[in-house]
């Protein structure tokens, strides 16, 4: 089997392709991967070496939610129609809605990992107004959600973000994301100290609901404050000064894991998180997770999770300041969290689930 996969290199899009890949892989599965939004770093390619039967090509052309990219989602689709004529793939899975409609003969995977109108809605309460642009990002994911084989979302919450905003998928499903549990060692040795990790220029991470109280514990934020669309960028330095938080950056994966391992709190304060790959990769690590109380997180997290107001920094401080001040509680959830990850959100299911979808799909295209 020969699969032709997209993705992205500018948020967890990247850490999932990575999971997915290496999995399929590993299985026999011949794969050639094309990224879309920036040219990935040294860090970020490290692991492409070290997988046999990866064919791997980097792009810097603009992502479909991104502005002005209209001319740069033409030239994608020409080079992407390029590749098809070059390697003949049995089936494409398109990480980006913009190439659902690639093919005509080739069955295609559309995976809506998230989409503008449903973080727009979660981080401002109402639609995108109305725009030319905001036109045109409708109709490109209505056309590859419509002409998609199937379309694959990472939570319930998510298809159903689909279904409310653009159409109903005619073979719509959900496959939960899954992290090698052996990537995350969960030692049960942790310090005293909150982790979050999220970029800091999208709103819907609310990185800022950390910002306005001073904590006991030390709150360590990785990411990066950099918009990957130089125009949108903000000046985040201020921020620094207002709290007395630790700011990291960006961290490699080794880097992070490190974290991970010494935290024993992960603060998960996104608004918007279809998914979310850094909490799971936490709770891996055994953190107790302080999650904001949305939907998407009951969905994925139930009972093991600790819950705080939906968007108050309040009571965020307050749900950190109760772990922080009680080991056994903050040992209790993270040992929740960590046997509710590794029972939920295993690679080798993600990768089983995916699989079988694609042999399901080649079949029909023969059969047809």
């Amino acid at each position: 089997m020969h699969v032709l996969m997209t993705a992205d290199t500018v948020g967890g899009v990247w850490t999932y392709t990575r999971e997915l890949v290496t999995g399929l892989c590993a299985r026999g599965v011949r794969v050639t991967l094309v990224s879309f939004g920036a040219i990935p770093t040294d860090d970020q390619v490290a692991w492409v070496s070290q997988v046999d039967g990866l064919d791997y090509r980097p792009t810097s052309y603009r992502l479909e939610w991104m502005q002005d990219s209209h001319a740069d989602l033409d030239l994608s689709r020409n080079y992407l129609s390029r590749i098809v004529r070059e390697v003949r793939p049995d089936l494409i899975h398109s990480n980006q809605y913009a190439f659902g409609d690639l093919s005509s003969k080739i069955p295609c995977i559309v995976v809506a990992h998230s989409d503008v109108v449903s973080w727009w809605v979660s981080v401002h309460g109402e639609e995108p107004p109305e725009s030319e642009w905001m036109r045109r990002y409708r109709d490109t994911v209505t056309r590859g959600i419509r002409a998609a084989s199937a379309v694959v979302a990472p939570s319930q919450w998510m298809l159903e973000a689909i279904r409310s905003y653009y159409l109903h998928p005619g073979n719509g499903r959900v496959i939960y994301n899954g992290v090698p549990s052996q990537k995350c060692q969960y030692s049960g040795e942790k310090q005293p100290c909150v982790l979050t990790v999220g970029r800091l220029w999208d709103k819907a991470k609310q990185v800022s609901l950390l910002m306005q109280y001073q904590y006991r514990v030390p709150v360590l934020i990785v990411g990066s404050e950099d918009h990957p669309e130089e125009q949108r960028r903000e000046n985040t330095a201020l921020r620094r000064k207002s709290c007395s938080l630790q700011f990291l950056g960006r961290r490699s994966q080794a880097e992070l894991e490190v974290l991970y391992g010494r935290a024993s709190i992960y603060a998960a304060t996104a608004c918007y998180e279809p998914f979310g790959l850094a909490p799971l990769e936490a709770a891996l690590a055994g953190c107790a997770l302080v999650a904001n109380d949305i939907p998407v997180f009951h969905e994925l997290w139930g009972d093991s999770a600790y819950y705080f107001r939906r968007n108050d920094p309040v009571q965020l401080a307050k749900a950190i300041e109760t772990l922080a001040s009680d080991a056994d509680l903050s040992r209790k959830y993270g040992q929740s969290a960590h046997q509710h990850a590794t029972s939920k959100f295993s690679v080798d299911k993600m990768c089983d689930e995916y699989q079988q979808l694609y042999c399901t799909l080649i079949s029909q295209g023969t059969a047809a």
